[in-house]
């Protein structure tokens, strides 16, 4: 028996703020286009988005 692996967990962090040039959230670093459309997203296209977060998040702490 062959178990279905559990979707991919959302990066949300439940502080839902943009940054200043309302692109990015501050919580959590995916763009609108990517929160709105993410429980359609692929796994892989999830992953890819979780693999920039973090670095999306440092360029907005740093402005």
């Amino acid at each position: 028996m062959t178990s279905t692996p559990s979707p991919l967990a959302s990066p949300c962090v439940r502080i839902c703020v943009l940054d200043a040039a309302g692109s990015l959230c501050i919580g959590c670093g995916r763009t609108i286009e990517e929160i709105s459309g993410w429980s359609s997203m692929s796994e892989g296209a999830r992953l890819a988005v979780m693999g920039v977060l973090d670095e999306r998040l440092r360029s907005v702490e740093a402005l």
